[in-house]
């Protein structure tokens, strides 16, 4: 991922340096497992520990010539140990180094995840407390439907992105495997106590059977509940970028001192971080696709898989990891309009409170057909002439007949659509 969309915690993850640490490491681990069943000397188990190094530049000039990573590592890794080096590797295959090392990178990028949505979470819980009771209209089909509240609006993100975290953190421990097993993954020459020693050391599992490649549904399931956290954030910022144009303007993005939203145009104040971020959820799912094909490979094992995850492993945690944060900072310095609300609320001359009317009509005897057709009749005199609703119900005696002008105004309190909010917010952070 380019550096504009990426943060240093999460690249160093990717980078060749800890790559090659994490293989040093599952290298010297099984080093030590192997001693202790006596199948290598301890005397070479501590030479790999102690004399063990490596040198990123030549791993990649060795890699030209032998056309193969970890044989590479292996050779430079050789050159630092010495003759105990020949114990290195013994009855493992190279997945048994990719696929460990995968795991652990791929745990190290879902703990930074977690944490970012932590962050996420605790501005979206203060944020929608702060507006639990700040009144505004709800919207379907893009159209004025009925009140709400923007605290409700954000609470209902907030459950998502916690669904979202409790799928991540299930994919984080359904990744965490490790697999030292060998050729076609019959331990047929390493015991299986290697894999159980170097899983224990990394915090990993041990893959109960894998071929000579840990299953990639693992890492598809992984891929997956990245992909929906990153719809998540698509979903919010979609509801921000609405909420900020000019002819609603409820919310908008925080517009710092100096910012400039246009080359031509000065006044411009454009949702460019919800945009961007609109942008990145797609470059995240794009991984889903091929993490759920990779499951596929033939037989015990080829390599059709390996440089697909290269490009997108990397690519898909760095740009979520940067949006989780760009969106937490967008949240916590969103600006929200009450005031634009409310007179947004009243835009359509009380419209928003037909189905009050309608349900009152009924309760006063009327069939629901019935009512109905006389509250569409009045509310699209509304749309068309932009009248009073309320004024037009109280002048329309077939309604007058069956409510009474105090019952018809009580139809009109936004207090009846968030009397509820309360037992709502409940629900959704009871378990906080």
């Amino acid at each position: 991922m380019i550096p504009r969309y990426s943060r240093p915690e999460m690249t160093r993850i990717w980078e060749p340096e800890n790559r090659f640490r994490i293989w040093f490491e599952i290298e010297a681990h099984a080093c030590d497992a192997q001693a202790e069943l006596g199948v290598i000397p301890k005397a070479a188990a501590k030479a790999v520990w102690e004399k063990g190094a490596f040198e990123v530049e030549r791993i990649d000039e060795i890699e030209r010539e032998t056309r193969h990573d970890v044989i590479a590592f292996l050779t430079n890794l050789a050159e630092h140990v010495g003759e105990p080096a020949r114990f290195v590797h013994q009855g493992m295959t190279s997945s048994d180094v990719l696929d460990t090392c995968l795991a652990v990178q791929l745990t190290q990028a879902a703990d930074l995840l977690l944490a970012d949505l932590d962050r996420l979470l605790a501005a979206l819980k203060t944020r929608a407390h702060e507006h639990k009771d700040t009144v505004c209209i709800g919207r379907s089909h893009g159209i004025h439907a009925e009140p709400t509240t923007f605290g409700l609006k954000l609470a209902g993100h907030y459950a998502a992105f916690k669904r979202g975290r409790r799928r991540l953190e299930a994919a984080r421990e359904e990744i965490a495997t490790c697999a030292i097993s060998g050729a076609v993954g019959t331990f047929a020459n390493i015991d299986p106590y290697v894999e159980e020693y170097v899983a224990q050391q990394l915090g990993l599992k041990p893959e109960p059977i894998s071929t000579q490649v840990i299953p990639r549904d693992r890492h598809a399931a992984f891929f997956a509940a990245m992909g929906v956290v990153a719809s998540s954030i698509e979903n919010l910022a979609t509801e921000i970028r609405h909420l900020q144009r000019t002819e609603v303007r409820e919310a908008e993005e925080y517009f710092a001192k100096g910012q400039k939203g246009s080359s031509a145009m000065p006044h411009k104040r454009n949702p460019i971080l919800t945009e961007n971020l609109t942008g990145l959820a797609r470059t995240v799912r794009a991984a889903v696709t091929p993490a759920l094909e990779n499951v596929t490979l033939w037989h015990e094992r080829d390599i059709s898989h390996s440089s697909v995850e290269r490009v997108f492993a990397p690519d898909a945690t760095i740009t979520l990891d940067f949006a989780l944060t760009r969106l937490a900072g967008v949240v916590e310095k969103l600006l929200v309009y009450p005031d634009a609300m409310q007179a947004n609320l009243d835009r359509l001359g009380g419209l928003v409170f037909s189905q009050r009317v309608l349900l009152a009509l009924t309760q006063a005897g009327v069939s629901r057909e019935d009512a109905y057709v006389l509250v569409q009749r009045n509310a699209m005199r509304v749309w068309q002439e932009g009248a009073d609703f309320l004024t037009l119900l109280k002048a329309d005696d077939d309604v007058t007949a069956k409510l009474d002008p105090a019952t018809l105004e009580a139809c009109f309190d936004p207090g009846y659509h968030t009397k509820h909010v309360g037992a709502i917010f409940e629900r959704v952070f009871e378990t906080d």
